[in-house]
């Protein structure tokens, strides 16, 4: 009896290639994260301490409002071009004693050029102080927030503190409450810079804590 002809090539091993081709377009796309902040020790500090399953890329810039997100839009491309895309693009900025109107505009600007504001008014120590208590109907200056922090942390507090991110992550659910209720403060359409306080940094920590590990 003649011999019957064997199938080309190896089904197993054609199952393990289709299976591997469904495993690929099945995987989620990890995220990528560029965050380019303003300053160029406090937010940087803080946001290198996440540990996601994807990539964080931290910036301290250096820079603020609209020249901060320039800096953002030249990062994106100038990685893009080297093959390396991102998910998530964010600018982290405060008002400070900048011009109220380059503030907003700074705003409009990034979400124009897709890029996510995390803006605070008056600075990124109000999202620390929102960790330790509400912020709704306060409007004291910020030069007392690093006292009202230090009383709080029980030392001084300090800008470049690297145990910073630790000391405050047992309350970090706290604060995303505190600075959404704040927010709820202020009309939908309302004025960042004369809404104070306000922060979005929130939203940010949000997003990054979907894929923490």
């Amino acid at each position: 009896m003649a011999r019957k002809k064997k199938p080309s090539g190896d089904k197993r091993r054609d199952k393990g290639r289709k299976s591997g081709r469904r495993t690929s377009q099945s995987r989620e796309l990890r995220p990528r994260f560029l965050i380019v902040c303003e300053g160029e020790k406090t937010e940087k500090n803080y946001f290198e301490h996440f540990r996601v399953n994807g990539k964080v890329k931290t910036v301290g810039a250096g820079l603020n409002t609209t020249k901060l997100v320039e800096k953002a839009k030249n990062i994106r491309n100038y990685d893009i071009n080297r093959g390396e895309e991102y998910t998530d693009v964010w600018v982290v900025f405060d008002l400070d004693d900048y011009l109220p109107a380059d503030f907003n505009k700074a705003i409009a600007q990034a979400k124009n050029a897709k890029i996510k504001p995390a803006y605070s008014n008056e600075s990124f120590e109000l999202w620390f102080l929102l960790h330790f208590q509400s912020m709704i109907g306060n409007t004291i200056d910020r030069d007392r927030y690093y006292e009202i922090l230090s009383e709080k942390l029980g030392k001084d507090y300090e800008k470049t503190d690297r145990d910073l991110y630790q000391n405050l992550l047992p309350l970090r659910a706290k604060a995303i409450r505190n600075a959404e209720e704040l927010m709820k403060e202020y009309e939908e359409n309302h004025n960042p810079a004369q809404d104070k306080p306000c922060t979005t940094v929130y939203k940010l920590v949000q997003e990054l804590k979907k894929y923490e590990r």
